[in-house]
């Protein structure tokens, strides 16, 4: 993970820049935090998560996701680059952003809970499935993104390209780059 984050010397208002790449876990949690924490610090305009994983643990995805929510600062969720995704437990996390992004040539989606250890039973496994839904869709309605694919994306483990996810209301933008995605939230409100 590298942070492009302006530095103690930046202006407030700049947009932070943080590049998580890899599996969703503990590392990937507190980088997250701390780049927040600095953009907030800082008076940040925005933090932009470029985001590329096959998903991760659900502790560690619920720690990203509770810090997304709870920004002082917005959070724009950038799944970047072309060919990366925002699988599984990234489909969490670009949900929870106050502005979710795609480049062209990135997918989103697969979202079914997975277990790591042996075969878990029907009711463990229907119990995970049922809360994993109803997060995602009350995070979903939260930001005003299209609940319905977002269950679908856990009980069907659904897909989407960006162009897809754009034209369905899964993500607000689809930028090639990260200046192009600048350029489109320029003057730019978010709740």
């Amino acid at each position: 993970m590298a942070s492009a984050c302006a530095g103690p010397e930046a202006e407030p208002g700049a947009v932070h820049v943080l590049t998580a790449q890899g599996n969703v876990g503990p590392v990937m949690a507190r980088y997250i935090d701390r780049g927040i924490d600095h953009a907030e610090d800082e008076g940040a305009a925005a933090v932009v998560i470029q985001l590329d994983t096959p998903g991760g643990l659900l502790t560690s995805m619920d720690d990203i996701v509770k810090r997304v929510l709870a920004a002082r600062v917005p959070v724009v969720v950038y799944v970047w680059p072309p060919g990366g995704r925002a699988a599984s437990a990234g489909t969490f996390i670009v949900m929870a952003a106050h502005v979710a992004a795609m480049a062209p040539g990135t997918s989103i989606g697969a979202a079914a809970p997975v277990s790591l250890g042996s075969e878990s039973d029907e009711t463990l496994r229907d119990k995970a499935t049922n809360d994993a839904a109803a997060r995602i869709r009350d995070i979903a309605l939260l930001r005003g993104r299209n609940a319905d694919w977002a269950e679908a994306a856990v009980r069907e483990a659904a897909s989407a390209s960006s162009e897809e996810a754009l034209r369905i209301g899964v993500v607000d933008l689809v930028a090639p780059t990260l200046q192009d995605l600048l350029r489109q939230m320029d003057g730019r409100q978010v709740t």
